[in-house]
């Protein structure tokens, strides 16, 4: 994989890539953030690091797949305009040059403008655009973000061409080259942040990204890229950042905090594993997180080894929030010392967008609005996935048809051509719905808003049984009588509405006043109880087919066929094809909640 040499300035032998005091933050004059002690004339100075995560593509507030303003229950706003009035706030209160703005990760991926410009117009294309996400960063003035496992999802290509655009450089410490065991991107970023007291304060930013990439994007990354555990790559860094004159570490991580994982025992490593490298990795003063799609304003986690605590915080996706780290430091023994650090998280949804971002952006906002609304056919009734996490609903029947139907034809003359297609698919978003009459592409693009591709697998009954057991959990224990509140029948805060699935071409009912694992039952395939024995080939999308969500069998069934193309356009084909969505042709109702036996609904 070649080095972008542009990042990794200072790459030594020893110490493997790194960008080495790339720039420098001063004061002008002593400002809000610098401070004389009155303790026996100890020299103070304070600074902030803002933080960004999991911002997917989304620089307006706006939702590509409503044609409308972002909104949702709380309110939020989201995109990086927002964020830039915040900064800008930030900014002028704090002292410019007391300040660090940096990213930890899923930045390329997420809404159609992302979309548009690594596919429809990319920029990977010669003499091609500048991609919407580096323009408003670039703009903003990011000092450093992490990688973020949906990085890769359009390969590697795209990834290092946004690399080449960006100012700033994507740092990924556990982002190795196959073949070398090397840093493919900058391991960290040494900032020089001058003070009024003529003592700089150099400051680290470590950049940790996911290791279920190689999961998730095998395709995209398999014999090019490895991707080693959070703790032992920061255990290998933090020790030399801080050789290298580090007052302060900051780590960068595209990882969650609750030390959990979606990918079960198939990596040694794990998905979650913020809090365990503050825990385990003696060196870091704050850990921005992100992956994880929640909001931590303040997490403080001991380190077994030092006993302090490292300060960790993730502001909430796509731009709706904007974490503050406050470092005060003291001058002692020659050398800055982290003195205190605390965390917050601001609101965008209290400022307006920066016009300079906005303005910046305009035409490629309007292209893509255009893009989005092209009609690409009609439907004869509408469909709504608002009752899809808890009903059998026309809208995912859909997804599952045209899955089914592709394999089919895909299998259609080969060994597999008369084992029975069943497909899998999921509620990815509760808003999707297609009107009856007129079709766009944003209405069938709202159905599969990741960038998922299908594969074609064989299980056999027995594992499909499992499978669907496994997907039930997704539903709380509900005992029979007493009505239900369809809000609280899911476990959607630990398992999100894209890790249940539903299958298509079996009949079945989920009793949710059982416990987990003795739910699915009368599940029956052409009007007759499931045979175990029996095979099927199971339509599925590659983050489900590669491990993702744990699902059983899947990963380890055979695979008889695999396509490049993502899930969203063979639907936009296949409307674009029949110029018709027909409901009546594929709705049914073949699974159902039940308490005891009895429909919940």
């Amino acid at each position: 994989m070649p080095l972008n040499r542009r990042n990794f300035l200072g790459r030594t032998a020893a110490t493997g890539a790194g960008v080495a005091l790339a720039g420098s933050v001063g004061v002008a004059g002593a400002g809000p953030a610098a401070a004389q002690g009155s303790d026996r004339g100890k020299r103070r100075y304070a600074f902030t690091v803002m933080g960004t995560t999991d911002l997917h593509g989304n620089v307006f507030n706006w939702d590509y797949f409503t044609d409308a303003e972002f909104d949702d229950k709380a309110h939020n706003d989201v995109g990086l305009a927002k964020i830039s009035t915040l900064v800008n706030q930030v900014r002028e209160v704090k002292g410019r040059r007391n300040t660090l703005l940096i990213d930890a990760g899923d930045t390329i991926q997420g809404t159609q403008l992302s979309y548009y410009y690594a596919k429809v117009d990319p920029i990977t294309r010669k003499h091609g655009p500048v991609h919407p996400m580096a323009q408003a960063m670039n703009a903003i003035g990011y000092d450093a973000a992490a990688l973020g496992n949906h990085e890769f999802n359009y390969g590697i290509p795209v990834l290092r061409k946004f690399e080449e655009q960006c100012d700033f450089p994507l740092l990924g410490a556990n982002a190795l080259d196959t073949k070398t065991q090397r840093p493919a991107f900058a391991p960290y970023v040494m900032k020089r942040v001058r003070t009024p007291f003529g003592r700089d304060v150099k400051v680290a930013v470590l950049g940790l990204t996911n290791p279920g990439i190689a999961i998730w994007d095998k395709a995209n990354v398999q014999g090019k890229m490895t991707f080693p555990g959070l703790e032992e790559q920061a255990a290998k860094w933090v020790p030399r950042l801080r050789s290298m004159g580090a007052d302060v570490v900051i780590v960068s991580a595209h990882s969650g905090s609750s030390g959990t994982s979606s990918y079960g025992d198939q990596l040694p490593h794990v998905e979650n594993a913020a809090a365990l490298v503050a825990e385990q990795v003696p060196g870091i003063d704050a850990i921005l997180v992100g992956h994880a799609h929640t909001e931590i304003p303040e997490y403080r986690v001991v380190n077994k080894k030092t006993g302090k605590a490292v300060v960790l915080s993730e502001p909430l996706k796509w731009g709706q929030r904007l974490t503050l780290f406050d470092f005060g430091l003291v001058w002692e023994r020659g050398c800055w010392r982290v003195e205190s650090v605390s965390a917050k998280v601001l609101n965008s949804n209290t400022v307006p967008e920066d016009k300079k971002i906005t303005g910046l952006l305009r035409d490629e906002h309007e292209k893509v609005v255009a893009y989005v609304n092209q009609v690409i056919g009609t439907s004869t009734a509408a469909m709504s996935a608002a009752e899809a996490p808890y009903k059998d609903t026309p809208i995912i029947d859909f997804i599952n048809h045209v899955q089914a139907e592709t394999v089919r034809g895909a299998l259609a003359g080969t060994a597999y051509a008369s084992l029975p297609v069943l497909s899998q698919a999921s509620c990815f978003s509760r808003t999707a719905a297609v009107p009856a009459g007129k079709v766009t592409i944003r209405e069938v693009a709202g159905l599969y808003p990741f960038e998922n591709t299908l594969e074609a697998r064989v299980l056999t009954g027995a594992q499909l049984r499992e499978y669907l057991e496994f997907s039930a959990r997704y539903y709380v224990r509900t005992a029979a009588g007493g009505a239900v509140d369809p809000a609280k029948l899911t476990n959607a805060e630990s398992i999100p509405d894209y890790n249940y699935d539903a299958v298509s071409g079996l009949s079945y009912e989920i009793d949710i006043a059982k416990a987990p694992g003795a739910r699915i039952s009368k599940l029956s395939f052409g009007g007759r109880p499931l045979d175990d024995a029996a095979q099927f080939v199971l339509a599925v999308n590659n983050y489900r087919a590669s491990g993702g969500g744990n699902f059983p069998h899947i990963a380890r069934a055979k695979q008889v066929w695999a396509n490049p193309e993502e899930i969203r356009n063979t639907i936009i084909s296949w409307v674009k094809a029949r110029g018709s969505i027909d409901v009546g042709g594929f709705a049914s109702v073949d699974w159902k909640l039940t308490r005891d036996g009895a429909p919940v609904f």
